[in-house]
């Protein structure tokens, strides 16, 4: 059962989205913005780089060292970042191990290092952006500060039930994908369970976004567009609702203790399988068939999911009640 996907979309200019109430945005500084949300901001692995070693130098050379300040720009005519940020010096010539050999790090935003004229990589991460340059210190003169250009924005994301009914956090998770496809027809993951509203610091372009509401079948998938500078807000639309089930005696009656649930689509597949008096559950909208187990005995029930209408799917010992067949029994157990 397929869904097309529907999503609301608001992106930041010059500014970026801070905070949302049910009547109101604060706009802000986008830098700001990255510092204000709690944030996914593991960094971009680069092949064959070591641990931390502390930058050492020949007491000889003490008087040849030489500052360097650098500072990172999510855009080329942006403001510095001044938070989130890791720096990382290395080597460019590769240690007995083939890696190159990490000199000194640095967390937070601009930053400077003192350091022995010749050449290194300087490489900095925001999140799950980065630039990496190759410079020279000269042994005469100064040298100029050292600006990289980030390229990188933000995504937040969020869903909703139907046209508007709020998904609680908890039930909601988002995975994050590249939008190339690798040659085995899969895409490289980005970032997994991510949670509703976290900002996710990644470089400008396209990725494919997987929104899964609850555990079963209600998973929605759209690209989404991530530019420089800016915090783009994604809401999707998921077209499913959330189902409590219930074996009753009578309408409303309270629910039976011990029963063995499977859920089956119009096509007869079964996409779910649960256990206890009720279970919840979160269902893609289409036609089902609620098939409750108690005793040995099978009852039966067809419903309709309509997307936003939480509600109570009550199956009634009168619908069914035959005993249940071995083989019966076995795919409800399974």
């Amino acid at each position: 059962m397929r869904t097309c996907p529907r999503i609301f979309i608001r992106t930041g200019l010059a500014v970026a989205l801070a905070s949302i109430t049910a009547g109101s945005v604060l706009a802000q500084d986008a830098t700001e913005a990255f510092e204000s949300f709690p944030s996914i901001s593991g960094t971009r692995k680069m092949p064959k780089l070591t641990g931390f070693s502390p930058l050492t130098s020949d007491p000889t050379q003490e008087g040849a060292l030489k500052d360097v300040k650098l500072e990172a720009l999510l855009t080329g005519k942006g403001q510095p970042v001044e938070a989130g940020l890791t720096w990382r010096v290395f080597s460019p010539i590769p240690g007995s191990d083939g890696k190159l050999p990490l000199l000194a790090t640095s967390e937070g935003g601009s930053t400077g290092f003192s350091l022995v004229p010749g050449e290194y990589f300087v490489n900095v991460a925001f999140g799950r952006a980065a630039a990496t340059r190759k410079i020279r210190i000269p042994e005469d003169g100064v040298l100029d500060k050292q600006v990289l250009v980030l390229d990188a924005g933000g995504m937040t994301l969020n869903a909703v039930s139907g046209s508007d009914v709020r998904i609680p956090p908890g039930e909601l998770s988002f995975s994050i994908y590249s939008s190339e496809t690798q040659g085995d027809g899969e895409r490289a993951l980005i970032a997994a369970d991510v949670k509703p509203s976290t900002v996710i610091r990644l470089g400008a372009g396209t990725y494919h976004v997987s929104s899964n509401y609850g555990t079963t079948n209600a998973v929605i998938t759209a690209d989404i567009q991530v530019e420089a500078g800016k915090l783009t807000e994604a809401t999707i639309q998921h077209k499913a609702a959330k189902l409590t089930l219930k074996l009753v005696s009578e309408p409303g009656g309270e629910a039976i203790a011990d029963t063995g649930w499977s859920i089956l689509t119009s096509a007869g597949d079964i996409v779910d399988q649960e256990e206890g008096a009720f279970p919840t559950l979160v269902l893609l909208e289409g036609n089902y068939t609620a098939v409750a187990r108690n005793k040995n005995k099978i009852y039966q029930r067809d419903f309709t999911v309509k997307a936003g209408v939480n509600t109570d799917i009550e199956v009634l010992l009168t619908n069914g009640g035959a005993a249940a067949s071995p083989e019966a029994a076995a795919e409800a157990q399974d």
